[in-house]
This record gives structure tokens, sequence and C-alpha cells, in this order.
């Protein structure tokens, strides 16, 4: 059996599983990388900005307090 015959065997043995098992194995799809690079930048902004109004709000109520008991 040559590399060409293989291949086209493996493809049909694919073909028969997807019929098989559709739910299980959908077609397959390719993944742009580009927006997953995108959606993960876009993450990371978000959890930046997050922190930040935390660290914000943390340091405010620290001072607010430091201010109270200084009274």
């Amino acid at each position: 059996m040559s590399v060409g015959e293989r291949i086209h065997f493996n493809k049909q043995e694919e073909k028969k599983q997807l019929k098989i098992f559709p739910r299980v194995f959908p077609e397959v799809s390719r993944v742009n990388l580009n927006d997953l690079m995108k959606r993960v930048k876009e993450e990371e902004k978000k959890t930046k900005r997050n922190n930040l109004a935390i660290s914000a709000v943390a340091f405010s109520a620290v001072a607010v307090f430091g201010i109270i008991l200084t009274l």
C-alpha cells in the first residue's frame, strides 16, 4: 500500500466515523489564531482594569479609615 493509498484510506475512515458519530466528532473547522490572540489581549485588558479599580477602592478605604482614626 503506497502513501497516497493510505491517505485516501484514512480519509474514508474519518468520513465513516463522522457519519457514525456526528455529535461526538463534528466536522473539523479551522481556528483563526489572530482572533484568539485578540480575545486574549482584550481579556488581559479587562482584568488589568478590574485589578486597578479594586486596588483604588482598597487604597481609598484604607485612607478613609486612617483619616477617621486620626480624628
